[in-house]
């Protein structure tokens, strides 16, 4: 068995139509804290984020990675969570100074978006295929946000429980299947069990306990668990073609004291490039493309 503190499952209750995936984080969660301090609020929804963008790469067909964010002008300008195809998860919130995320994410205000993006690998893997959806933070919840994504995006019922304290972070996840399948009280049966759980048991409970205890009597068949842990894709060879995409005066301004030094706020690793270093980007002329985004 798969260790039990950071482990994504997949499963299905076939008799009923509903598939469904649960993930626990424990180590990993505590990696991603490692790198920066957040007040609670902030801490927790980063947590839900993170157990969200797992939940999702077990439900939709990512070859490559998968990412959630948020955005609004207020006190939390952006939460973003990215869990890829190999099992590693990595995220930030970034807040307005001395401030802390609201409870009640509709305080964020009516311009707030919440985006999910996939990028699987393209036949140029220069150019990866992306696909991203858009819905405006309606609900105060991050997991009721999620439900009305599903709903708008898929058109299919979903219920979604998301939860994180300081030291572990833990989602559950069901949805119908497509189609006429399952009896016809299946999803009904399905949601009322769903509703006897809470966030304390969420966090609590292994996975296997958790989904035995809720649905032991719907012949619950469990596909596969895959293991999930801290890890940032940022590398020296990305952080230079970002310092190229800035072009030669901006590249050179962000060695002022003659040296760069560019922070990855995933993870904390520092890079510097010296002025010198720095000229030979643009010895054979700068290379044109597109600056990437602050999170990407």
């Amino acid at each position: 068995m798969q260790d039990e503190h950071d482990l994504q499952t997949r499963f299905i209750l076939p008799a009923a139509g509903v598939r469904g995936v649960c993930v626990r984080l424990q180590d990993t969660w505590r990696d991603v804290l490692a790198h920066a301090h957040y007040p609670d609020n902030a801490r927790n929804l980063l947590g839900q984020s993170c157990a969200a963008a797992a939940l999702f790469t077990g439900h939709a067909k990512v070859n490559g990675r998968l990412s959630l964010q948020l955005r609004s002008r207020r006190a939390l300008r952006t939460l973003f969570a990215e869990c890829t195809a190999q099992g590693t998860l990595r995220g930030i919130a970034q807040l307005t100074d001395g401030q802390d995320a609201p409870l009640d994410l509709t305080r964020l205000g009516a311009d707030s978006l919440l985006a999910i993006t996939i990028e699987n690998p393209g036949l140029d893997p220069r150019e990866p295929q992306r696909y991203q959806s858009l819905v405006a933070l309606e609900s105060a919840t991050l997991s009721a946000a999620l439900e009305d994504y599903f709903q708008q995006s898929e058109q299919l019922p979903t219920r979604l429980l998301l939860a994180a304290d300081g030291s572990r972070a833990a989602g559950l996840m069901l949805q119908k299947l497509p189609g006429d399948e399952g009896d016809r009280d299946g999803w009904a049966l399905a949601g009322a069990l769903f509703d006897t759980l809470g966030v304390d048991e969420l966090l609590a409970a292994p996975s296997r306990t958790l989904l035995h205890r809720l649905f032991h009597q719907q012949a619950l068949q469990i596909l596969d668990e895959r293991p999930l842990r801290f890890a940032c894709s940022c590398s020296r060879a990305r952080v230079t073609d970002m310092l190229s995409s800035l072009g030669p005066a901006e590249a050179r301004a962000a060695a002022v004291t003659g040296e760069a030094e560019i922070h990855c706020e995933f993870c904390g690793q520092r890079y510097s490039f010296s002025l010198e270093e720095i000229e030979e980007l643009f010895v054979a002329g700068p290379v044109v493309a597109a600056a990437p985004g602050l999170l990407q």
